[in-house]
C-alpha cells in the first residue's frame, strides 16, 4: 500500500552494527578481501594510476558478459552512485519506492529534492509484489530483486508488468549474482524504459573499492552518464570489473551462489526449529521476525545482526542475518537458542510457593 513517511533513519547501514568483539552477521559482503587473482588484477593498475580512468574496456567486458550493446552499460562507483545518478537525472516527477528495500534509493531521491511515495509490501503476502497494485501515476518505480532485506526474488514476468510508456522502472539487482543462473534478472537486449543496477562489492569483497554498473535503455543510460562526474570510477575499480566478467570470474560467482544456497538452508532450518520463519529467501541473508530486543540480546552473546526498524515497513522485532559458513551459523544458532530461552524464562510468571497450612 502507498502510505505516509513515518520517521526512519534511511542513512543507517549494516556496517554501523559492527564492533571489534562481535561476529559480523550484519554486513552482506561475502569476503573480507578479494580473491588473490582479483587482487592481482587490481594491483596491476598501480603503474597506470597517473593516467585518468578509461571505462571503455570495462563497459565492453560487462556488455559481453550479459550479451548486450556497450551503449547500454555505465560503470559506476558502486550501486550507491547509480542511485544518486537516477535521482539527479530527472527521470520522473512522481517517484515511488517499493519497500521494504535498501534505503539508499529513497535517500538519494530526497537529497535531489524529490518526494518519493512509499509502496509498502506486507509480510502477510511474503513481501511479494503484485504489479497490478502499483499506482498508475508513478512515473519512476524503484524495486529490489532479489530484495534487501526481505530476500524475496520477484518473478521477472511480474516486474515486466510494471513497465509502461512514460514510466522508468529501476531494478536494484545488487544481489542477483548470488542466485544461481540469475533466472529472474531483467537484463537483456531490449530494456526500453528500464534500468538495472548491479553491485560487485558483495560477492567479491570490494566494498572499499566501490565497483558497480548500470545496464538499461541506452537513452536512459545516456541521461545518467550526463550526471556522472568525470572519472568517478577509478582505474582499479574498472580493472576489477574486467576481471570478474571473465570466464574465471563467472565460474567462481556461480560456485559462491551455490554455496550460499547450502549455507542459507542450514540457517533457515535452524530458525524454523526455534519457531522463527524466514520465508523463502534467495539471498546471502535472511530476514526474520524475532522480538523487540532480539538484536540487543544477540549483541551480548557476541553477534551483530542488522536491525530491521530502519527499513520502511518493518519494526524493531525484525532482524536481518547474513549467511555465513556452517561453523559460524551453528554458533549463532546456539546463541539465539540461549536468547530465546532467556526471553521465555523472563516472560514466564514466577511460581508461587505453596502456602503452609497454618498461614494466615
Amino acid at each position: 500500500m502507498v502510505g505516509p513517511h513515518p520517521p526512519v533513519d534511511l542513512t543507517f547501514h549494516g556496517d554501523q552494527e559492527l564492533a571489534a568483539d562481535l561476529v559480523d552477521l550484519a554486513v552482506n559482503v561475502r569476503l573480507r578481501t578479494p580473491p588473490a587473482w582479483l587482487a592481482d588484477a587490481i594491483r596491476a593498475t598501480i603503474p597506470n594510476l597517473g593516467a585518468y580512468p578509461d571505462p571503455t574496456a570495462a563497459s565492453a567486458a560487462i556488455a559481453a558478459l550479459h550479451g548486450i550493446d556497450p551503449a547500454m552499460v555505465l560503470p559506476t562507483a558502486g550501486g550507491a552512485e547509480a542511485f544518486t545518478l537516477v535521482a539527479r537525472a530527472g527521470l520522473g516527477a512522481r517517484p515511488l519506492v517499493v519497500h521494504p528495500q535498501f534505503t539508499e534509493p529513497e535517500a538519494a531521491l530526497l537529497a535531489a529534492g524529490l518526494r518519493p511515495d512509499r509502496f509498502v509490501l506486507s509480510a502477510d503476502s511474503g513481501f511479494t509484489l503484485d504489479p497490478r497494485s502499483v499506482p498508475h501515476d508513478a512515473d519512476l518505480v524503484v524495486v529490489g530483486n532479489p530484495t534487501n532485506p526481505t530476500g524475496v526474488l520477484h518473478a521477472a514476468d511480474s516486474l515486466r508488468q510494471v513497465i509502461h510508456p512514460g514510466r522508468t522502472l529501476v531494478v536494484d539487482e545488487a544481489f542477483m549474482d548470488a542466485v544461481p543462473d540469475e533466472p529472474e534478472s531483467l537484463i537483456g537486449p531490449d530494456l526500453t524504459g528500464v534500468l538495472v543496477l548491479r553491485s560487485l562489492t558483495k560477492t567479491w569483497g570490494l566494498a572499499g573499492l566501490r565497483a558497480g554498473y548500470v545496464i538499461g535503455d541506452p537513452v536512459l543510460v545516456a541521461r545518467l552518464r550526463a550526471q556522472q562526474p568525470p572519472w568517478s570510477v577509478s582505474t582499479p575499480a574498472l580493472a576489477a570489473m574486467v576481471a570478474v566478467c571473465s570466464r574465471r570470474g563467472s565460474a567462481e560467482a556461480r560456485t559462491a551462489a551455490e554455496g550460499y544456497a547450502v549455507d542459507r538452508a542450514r540457517l533457515v532450518e535452524g530458525l524454523a526449529r526455534l519457531g522463527l520463519s524466514a520465508g523463502r529467501p534467495r539471498t546471502p541473508f535472511v530476514l526474520t521476525r524475532a522480538w523487540a530486543g532480539a538484536r540487543e540480546a544477540l549483541r551480548t552473546k557476541g553477534f551483530a545482526v542488522r536491525r530491521g526498524d530502519t527499513f520502511p515497513g518493518l519494526g524493531p522485532e525484525w532482524i536481518r542475518i547474513a549467511v555465513r559458513d556452517r561453523e559460524v551459523t551453528d554458533a549463532f544458532l546456539a546463541a539465539l537458542t540461549e536468547a530465546v530461552a532467556e526471553r521465555s524464562a523472563a516472560e514466564s510468571p514466577a511460581e508461587t510457593p505453596p502456602r503452609s497450612e497454618g498461614a494466615r
